[in-house]
This record gives C-alpha cells, structure tokens and sequence, in this order.
C-alpha cells in the first residue's frame, strides 16, 4: 500500500511540475500569474483541447472574484492537474478526424476546396473567425492547388498519444 501512495505522489509531482512550467512560459513577471488571455495556449501546451465555451468555464472557475485579467498559479494548479489526472479534452482522434473530413468531401475526392471548407467552419458548429480560418488556411492549403489534401492535414494536426 505504501507502494501505491509513493507512486502516486510521483506522478502527482510530475503533473504539477508539467503544469508549473508550461505556466512558467507566460508567467513574464515571473510573480506566479499569466495573462486570462494565455490560458488556452498553456492548457494545449499540456495536451488538453477544450472548445472555447469549455474553456470559458475552466477560466470562470479560476478567475478571481473581480476579475483582473490575470490568473494566479495557485488557482490554475489544482484545475488543471484535475484535468489531467481525469484526461479531460483529450485530443480527437486521427480516424475521427478524417472521417468527418470523409463526410464533408461526398464526391471522394481526397480534398476540399478553401471556399467549401470556409464556410463549413464559418457557418455551422461553434464559427471559426475570419482570422482563425485565415491561420488555418495557411497551414492546410495547397498553395498550387487551393485545395485542402485532408488526410495530409489530419496527419500534421494529431499527435501520436502512445
């Protein structure tokens, strides 16, 4: 039993030291907060993906009782090592992630053109903005061709979690 406990203070002293400097990064002042604002960059830094109304409520719960724009480390640690212990916002899964590539493209073609794929991120779903469509266009595109080669782009977006 001793045993037991000993390994799993280990790996709780793994996760906070994880957690403690991915916020380190952001932490410019170096007086234990980060900007509201680098949240969900720290939080994916850490393999977690919430959507951004998730995200919103992770940073609800964080946040001071007036709100100052900063969070404090000491009330980022505990959430954010319960998500990790739990595996919350877990990556999707590459055969997921192509097959609703699969779903959008019925002729089979293998790719999607920027238009098609512009308004199916823009218009349905929780909307991507003009600037995050720009972001991932430039990442996704065919620069000959203007077409997304999905199952490229899928490749490049997931991390093997072995």
């Amino acid at each position: 039993m001793a045993e037991d406990r000993e390994n799993a203070e280990a790996i709780i002293s793994e996760v906070h030291k994880k957690i403690s400097d991915a916020f380190d990064v952001f932490d410019h002042e170096r007086n234990k907060t980060v900007d509201v604002r680098e949240i969900g960059t720290i939080i994916r830094s850490l393999g977690c993906f919430p959507t951004e109304g998730e995200l919103q409520e992770f940073i609800t719960e964080i946040e001071e009782e007036e709100a100052t724009g900063y969070i404090r480390f000491e009330r980022f640690l505990p959430t954010m090592t319960k998500l990790l212990m739990e595996r919350k916002f877990r990556p999707i899964p590459e055969d997921l992630l192509l097959q609703a590539f699969e779903v959008l493209d019925q002729e089979k073609k293998g790719h999607l053109g920027t238009e098609e794929l512009t308004k199916y991120m823009t218009q349905d779903g929780e909307p991507f903005t003009q600037e995050e469509m720009e972001e991932m266009l430039s990442a996704a595109a065919d620069p000959d061709k203007n077409v997304i080669f999905y199952k490229d782009f899928v490749s490049m977006l997931t991390v093997d979690d072995k």
